[in-house]
């Protein structure tokens, strides 16, 4: 029922498969667990922003070399950078919340 690669979070799986139907803080504890994976695993509005910025401005950059167009190479060049600042925005964002 429960299988996981961390192995932090093994010995709550392992009691949730043994006494799922007679302790509920072993339940508890394991949906507790699931729920940390998932948080960290997940990106804030700024990291996911930044990073679909970045891959535009890569699209533009690129569309501009081969179309040898200096405006558009310049323009993917500088929204690449603008969407790596945001996404570095939002890694410091997660690092500050999660040493808090």
């Amino acid at each position: 029922m429960c299988v996981t690669e961390q192995t932090e979070f093994s010995s709550a799986c392992s009691i949730l498969n043994k006494r799922l139907d007679t302790e509920y803080p072993a339940f508890i504890m394991a949906i507790g667990s699931w729920l940390i994976i998932i948080r960290r695993t997940l990106m804030n509005k700024d990291q996911v922003k930044g990073r679909v910025e970045e891959a535009k401005g890569k699209v533009k950059e690129a569309a501009g070399v081969i179309l040898d167009d200096k405006g558009m190479e310049i323009e993917g060049n500088v929204q690449k950078n603008v969407g790596k600042v945001q996404k570095g925005l939002g890694d410091l964002k997660e690092d500050i919340k999660d040493s808090i």
